[in-house]
């Protein structure tokens, strides 16, 4: 590999790094994706599996500091803590918990708002009747309460949502089970949300995006990105586990992995691996007709193909370490309470890493450090759902195409 050109390397083949280089190809460039383990493999592969418009709420929303330790301490939540991570998540999570106020969460969800309202419209840009279509299915977005009182729990967040415009529609009582008899009584509440969609299969969907990245020109390496060069002040080359390759740009999307790049840039970019776990349940009887997030357990079951998968929890105990085996009998158990004639020939579970950022907010666009160097990670909850927008104002950036955005609530230099 020593010795080969680009114009531009794109580090990372999840969703947000094969969307930008699908829109950097589009753009005329000469475009290399690197990834170890080939496109859709990591965090894109075991998530929820939902364009979820709706998802400009920030999990650090005003009263949550007062929750969390109940949570840590509650077998049923859906909130999990390595203990002896703990001194080194407590830089993060101090103003990571600060976000928590009204003001900042109503900054944060103007942030997310710019790459979510449009999501769905994206992603049908993105595939242009590629191989990669068959993959998304339009849907409503439903979330479960156990009954009146848990919904208005939520109502700061419902209320957020309708300022931006986002609808919904409440179905109450005996009309849950009217409206889809595989939520059992335990679930007393529903609400509709339209206008969002379902990917059957993530794994698949991103992988179809790549060889369409490939069909139109793109080249994919499954390589390991170890170190970035600059020269001058500027990118000149990446070094990968098989050699180096000269480029003019780069473009770090590699999830909750990219932080070990720019930390040895010098880049202050504070990210932390949430740890996200699902189950999938093969061929069950029992399928919602929709996505669905229960409120209880902050999980959502999404029917896919051939299976229902049940995606949620939050863990913090680092990048490297295992899976761990609380979260997914809590998972299991709060699944069977909402959905308890549920059957299943065979179950798996899986779990991956979300790129966590201090303010909920991704690092999108050019360190101002070193020419030439594109940040587009830390989606956190919303990858999937943002990945074909960010990669569209990543390949504007880069284009010099502003269009009157205001894109200084991802600046890459925020925290330095």
């Amino acid at each position: 590999m020593s010795g080969e050109t680009s114009d531009i390397v794109v580090i990372g083949a999840g969703i947000v790094g094969v969307s930008s280089a699908i829109w950097l190809r589009r753009d005329g460039h000469r475009v290399t994706l690197l990834d170890p383990l080939g496109a859709g493999q990591a965090t894109s592969y075991g998530n929820a599996g939902v364009v979820a418009v709706n998802a400009i709420v920030p999990v650090t929303v005003p009263g949550l500091i007062a929750k969390v330790p109940k949570m840590l301490f509650d077998p049923m939540s859906p909130l999990y803590l390595r203990w002896r991570y703990l001194p080194r998540l407590l830089p993060w999570l101090v103003p990571y918990l600060r976000q928590a106020t009204d003001a900042r969460c109503r900054q944060i969800a103007d942030g997310l708002s710019l790459l979510l309202l449009d999501a769905v419209e994206q992603h049908q840009a993105i595939v242009q009747g590629g191989e990669a279509e068959q993959w998304i299915v339009p849907s409503d977005y439903l979330f479960a309460y156990r009954d009146r009182a848990a919904y208005e729990g939520d109502r700061y967040n419902w209320d957020l949502r309708a300022f931006h415009g986002l609808q919904s529609e409440v179905i109450e009582g005996g009309a849950v089970q009217d409206y889809d008899p595989a939520f059992g009584p335990a679930v007393g509440l529903l609400v509709r949300c339209p206008d969002h969609a379902t990917i059957k299969d993530p794994g698949k969907y991103v992988a179809a995006l790549a060889q369409q990245f490939v069909a139109e020109g793109g080249r994919i390496l499954e390589a390991e990105a170890r170190d970035i060069k600059t020269d001058g002040g500027r990118v000149s080359a990446v070094v990968t586990d098989e050699g180096e390759i000269r480029c003019e740009r780069v473009v770090i999307a590699a999830g909750p992995w990219s932080a070990r790049l720019t930390k040895r840039l010098g880049l202050k970019t504070p990210l932390e691996a949430e740890r996200g776990y699902h189950i999938e349940f093969e061929n069950p009887d029992v399928m919602p007709r929709a996505p669905a997030m229960v409120a209880a357990g902050k999980f959502v079951a999404t029917p896919m193909e051939g299976r229902l998968r049940c995606a949620g929890v939050v863990e913090f105990g680092g990048l490297d370490a295992p899976e761990s085996e609380a979260p997914v009998k809590m998972l299991e158990a709060r699944v069977r309470e909402v959905f308890p004639d549920l059957k299943t020939a065979k179950t798996r579970s899986w779990m991956g890493r979300r790129p966590a950022t201090i303010d909920s907010l991704p690092f999108l666009g050019e360190a101002p450090s070193i020419k030439g160097l594109y940040c587009a990670f830390g989606h956190q909850h919303i990858g999937l759902t943002s990945g074909p927008k960010t990669g569209r104002l990543l390949a504007d950036l880069v284009a010099g195409r502003h269009a009157n955005r205001d894109l200084g609530a991802y600046r890459v230099d925020r925290f330095e």
